[in-house]
């Protein structure tokens, strides 16, 4: 029986014909993700802002009553509430600021949890109470700036591992592709107001060593064949190579698609946005994998003469040409 392939084992797409247009409309979509994050910020978390969170849903009803509950909370005398639908349309999460002196007493977050909990039980029969997390300003600025050192940190080891790995050309290539990765979905983030929390960064942590195991399968092809075809031109080498993985790419890829898709339609509300960036970055790392890290060698003047030490004729294969001759 005939095995299924979902990739031909002879593909020859020229993939960097386009390289031009994918790099323009990459360059364009990160100013527009910063653009976005400038102008609109991101929706952070308790987590990240300090405060306290009550999610509630109302079960008899189709939509929460925002306004309403805005009001009813704000009259209780901690300050205006951030209510926003969680979920579902009767599905809120209301955030509040600490009250004054809760770094020191601990208990003065608990009795406010408990007036407003209060409160919507009595108002609301049909209120479940979901959750309330709470977080101190200190504990939520020492979790942002971990955070943000973290993907920092990971992004130049990684740059620093393939530096050394393969050479300068290859690390300035993924470093691109990964801060276009994430860029992307910060403007993702930014644009739909989704919760941006330590969930967000761990997805972020993945995408970022996801786009580089892609990259680093492309990278480590086109070096055998920066050995093997020493008078191939430096596109149609690259061409060939990403033809070459194309099959593992599109596997691996359309496998993770299929499970992250599932989780976005069926998986719990707590794990959404988890799962939203993470299928936005397995996509767009799939793509800065062709578009984004290989092209760059071509500007960057990689050749079979760059770094690879010269070798005997003999045994040289010969092949030679533009994208339409490689197969």
């Amino acid at each position: 029986m005939k095995l299924l392939k979902l990739v031909p084992d002879d593909t020859n797409i020229a993939f960097l014909k386009w390289r031009n247009v994918a790099m323009a409309i990459s360059i364009l979509m990160i100013i527009g993700s910063m653009a976005l994050v400038a102008q609109r910020g991101l929706n952070f978390g308790v987590d990240f802002v300090g405060g306290q969170m009550i999610r509630t849903t109302f079960t008899q009803s189709v939509d929460a009553p925002i306004t309403e509950l805005r009001e009813k909370v704000g009259v209780l005398g901690y300050g205006d509430p951030t209510i926003q639908r969680f979920g579902q349309p009767n599905e809120v999460s209301i955030r509040m600021k600490l009250p004054t002196g809760s770094d020191q007493d601990p208990e003065l977050a608990n009795t406010m949890a408990d007036k407003i909990t209060g409160m919507l039980k009595k108002d609301y029969p049909d209120v479940r109470i979901d959750g309330v997390d709470s977080v101190s300003g200190k504990v939520s600025e020492e979790l942002l700036s971990k955070g943000i050192w973290s993907l920092v940190g990971a992004m130049l080891a990684i740059s620093l591992y393939i530096w050394i790995r393969f050479e300068w050309q290859f690390g300035v290539g993924a470093l691109f592709a990964l801060f276009h990765d994430v860029a992307l979905t910060f403007g993702f983030f930014a644009l739909t107001q989704l919760e941006f929390n330590l969930n967000i960064v761990a997805a972020l942590l993945t995408i970022i060593g996801y786009s580089l195991n892609d990259t680093i399968v492309v990278y480590d092809r086109v070096r055998e064949n920066l050995k093997k075809y020493r008078k191939m031109d430096i596109v149609a080498l690259l061409d060939l190579s990403v033809n070459e993985t194309l099959a593992r790419t599109v596997m691996t890829s359309l496998t993770m698609l299929i499970a992250l898709l599932a989780l976005i339609f069926w998986g719990p509300d707590v794990i959404f946005g988890f799962s939203a960036a993470m299928f936005l970055g397995v996509f767009i790392g799939t793509y800065s994998s062709v578009y984004m890290a290989a092209p760059i060698l071509v500007w960057l003047k990689v050749g079979s003469d760059s770094f690879v030490p010269p070798e005997t004729a003999g045994g040289m294969a010969e092949k030679v040409g533009g994208p339409e001759e490689v197969g």
